[in-house]
């Protein structure tokens, strides 16, 4: 199977696949090599890890395009791109689409907030008419070349109005063809247990580090008959504290040494880069 038929099964297959979030293709290496089955272009962390700013609209199209380019040239797994609110109205998303899918997204999340965006678990968010996301969804449906390129449709409708209307939307955005749905910040662990009872499609779920949503295990959610369990910015968290530990003890100490606990080793750095691949190819061309 090719990436988007391997996601596909991934995701009808209602187990809670864990799906961590990459920031740029180092991290997707390190998922990759971990064993994770696929991974998640994080819209926030890219704009975190590669602009310094919080996950407010900062980040655009072509920035999302570039990073997915790198990570698909780096790993084989497959890709759920986050394409934010697809970057304007309704033709700026099937640019959007198209856009991606030539960058290597094996699935396009599309989600119904009102432009600038921000993090689904930060105040002062605000979405756009139901039927406005629809024209959306169908232009993504419409502009995608290969039918096999999946949709996620994300509401965040829940913080604004309810978790009744985010069920509504969502089965609306199902209607008009998203193949995945994604109802963000949840705030309770029977709204969590709703979802794949009122909704038709695979669900992914988000667990956010510190957000409104419930921690539940993958297994909890896979026996609930999730699609996806998405802990889109561990890995950035995790980084951030590894460096602060790191830099914490130089500037202490004047001094890091190969400490595995406080530093990947120097031969660690390597083997995920490749570089043993790379001096193989440098042997054979000259």
């Amino acid at each position: 199977m090719n990436t988007r038929q391997t996601l596909r099964a991934l995701v009808d297959a209602r187990r809670g696949a864990l799906v961590p979030g990459a920031f740029n293709a180092l991290s997707a290496r390190v998922i990759a090599d971990l064993g994770f089955e696929a991974i998640y272009v994080t819209g926030a962390g890219v704009t975190n890890m590669h602009l310094g700013l919080p996950d407010q609209g900062f980040m655009g199209l072509a920035e999302m395009a570039e990073q997915t380019r790198r990570i698909r040239d780096a790993v084989e797994l497959p890709l759920i791109v986050d394409a934010d609110t697809g970057f304007g109205n309704a033709l700026n998303v099937r640019h959007t689409v198209r856009t991606l899918e030539r960058a290597g997204a094996d699935c396009i999340q599309l989600e119904d907030q009102v432009a600038p965006k921000r993090c689904g678990h930060f105040n002062g968010k605000a979405v756009i008419e139901t039927a406005e996301m629809v024209g959306k969804i169908k232009a993504a449906v419409d502009a995608r070349r290969d039918s096999q390129l999946l949709l996620m449709a994300r509401t965040d409708a829940r913080s604004i109005h309810g978790f009744e209307a985010a069920v509504e939307r969502a089965q609306r955005f199902a209607e008009a063809g998203a193949d995945i749905l994604f109802v963000e910040a949840t705030e309770t662990a029977g709204e969590i247990r709703a979802l794949p009872k009122r909704l038709g499609p695979p669900q992914l779920m988000n667990m956010v580090i510190g957000g409104k949503t419930p921690i539940f295990s993958a297994q909890e959610l896979g026996g609930l008959g999730y699609g996806i369990v998405l802990y889109a910015n561990a890995a950035l968290q995790g980084a951030l504290a590894g460096m602060q530990r790191a830099l914490g003890v130089l500037r202490e100490t004047g001094r890091v040494d190969e400490d595995p606990s406080l530093v990947a080793s120097f031969q660690e750095r390597q083997r995920l880069v490749g570089k043993d691949e790379w001096d193989v190819l440098e042997k054979r061309y000259t």
